[in-house]
């Protein structure tokens, strides 16, 4: 995450502490959902669609989407996304915890689809009805870096491999 080093702009980004890592890697693995935003192809304008969530063994974000839907074609013609995590809770929503993940998307191959459906149909068991259509497909979504807002004031940029781990 770039910040600029103008003197009149004040810091507002703490050091990356364990603590940040734990929390932005919780968000990762346990968010059931989460907002996707993808570039539009042909416009450039973002999208923003909600999507189910869950994470293959190495704890990598895994979606499940229809060829027929706009996310699908604007991750097939830019595989830059965002992930959107955190629930908004009670009161002011800009009081909670939230994480933006700068994602690529890669399609999951064949020979790696009955797994990533065992993990995705563990977190919604729902899925099973339509996880085998012909137009659906699995995708990881690498993370490359995130946004993490903690709450008022903890505000952290954090790289790949903090989210691992």
């Amino acid at each position: 995450m770039s910040q600029s080093n103008s003197p009149d702009k004040p810091q507002v980004l703490r050091e990356t502490d364990d603590a940040a890592r734990a929390q932005a890697r919780a968000f990762v693995r346990d968010s059931a959902h989460g907002a996707l935003a993808t570039l539009e192809p042909h416009t450039g304008w973002p999208l923003a669609s909600r999507v189910s969530l869950a994470v293959d063994a190495d704890a990598t974000p895994l979606i499940l989407i229809s060829r027929l839907s706009a996310h699908y074609g604007a991750l097939e013609a830019d595989a830059r996304c965002s992930l959107l995590l955190g629930e908004a809770g009670d009161g002011d929503p800009l009081r909670h915890p939230r994480i933006t993940v700068l994602c690529k998307a890669h399609k999951v191959p064949p020979e790696h689809r009955a797994a990533a459906k065992t993990e995705f149909i563990k977190r919604h068991a729902g899925a099973e009805m339509y996880a085998d259509f012909s137009d659906f497909y699995f995708w990881r979504l690498v993370p490359q870096r995130a946004s993490l807002n903690a709450g008022f004031g903890k505000a952290y940029a954090l790289t790949a491999a903090d989210l691992v781990g």
